[in-house]
């Protein structure tokens, strides 16, 4: 039998700020990693401020942030927060009262 890992358990405080945060910066999302593959839901949050992704990290114990590229000189070096397939579906069956826009 396979253990799965799962997503913390949300505050209702905790779970209502990342909707939140999902709402203005995220994306929910069905995406293929390679050509050939089905679709996987995935969950992203793009932002410059590395303290805001590490908090959510920490929060929900699930995911990961990378680096994205900078192609100017004068833009600011950003970060995404994802989190793919089951992890994700557990963390939207628990923020989804929370969402207020189009991504409910």
């Amino acid at each position: 039998m396979t253990i799965y890992k799962k997503v913390a358990t949300l505050s209702n405080v905790n779970a209502a700020y990342i909707a939140g945060i999902i709402d203005g910066e995220g994306t929910i999302t069905l995406t293929r990693k390679h050509k050939n593959d089905n679709r996987q839901l995935a969950i992203t949050i793009s932002n410059t401020e590395m303290p805001l992704l590490e908090f959510i990290l920490e929060t929900i114990e699930a995911g990961k942030i990378t680096n994205k590229k900078t192609y100017k000189e004068n833009h600011t070096p950003s970060m995404t927060y994802a989190i793919n397939n089951r992890l994700a579906l557990d963390l939207l069956s628990q923020i989804t009262p929370y969402l207020k826009t189009y991504k409910k």
